[in-house]
């Protein structure tokens, strides 16, 4: 099992919140504006800027200074981290899965074998 650390939790924790994931999937098509980020959101600009935070402390969120524009950029390394992390999980569904699919196939064969007379 991989270790839970702080890092991590911080990076799901980040992840929780609907705005916040809209906003990294906007980052994932390149840097942006404070305000491009915040333009689709209900917020107000402190209410975005908490959502920001929040995804700045989780090290998934980069922002440097433009003249007087706020440009944010996704930072990946919090994010491989947490696939790694979901990686170990993947392979026990998909054991289980496979596991199904070998019992509903045994299930059909032996229900067609009875409706057979075999």
């Amino acid at each position: 099992m991989q270790e839970i650390t702080p890092e991590l939790v911080r990076t799901f924790s980040a992840l929780s919140d609907p705005v916040r994931m809209a906003t990294l999937a906007k980052l994932a098509e390149g840097p942006s504006t404070v305000g491009d980020l915040a333009a689709p959101f209900a917020l107000s600009p402190a209410g975005f800027s908490k959502h920001l935070s929040v995804l700045q402390a989780a090290g998934l969120v980069a922002k440097e200074l433009d003249g007087r524009k706020h440009i944010c950029s996704l930072r990946v390394e919090p994010l491989r981290a947490a696939f790694d992390w979901l990686s170990f999980y993947q392979q026990f569904w998909s054991d289980n899965l496979d596991r199904l699919e070998v019992f509903l196939d045994q299930s059909q064969a032996k229900n067609h074998r009875k409706k057979t007379g075999e």
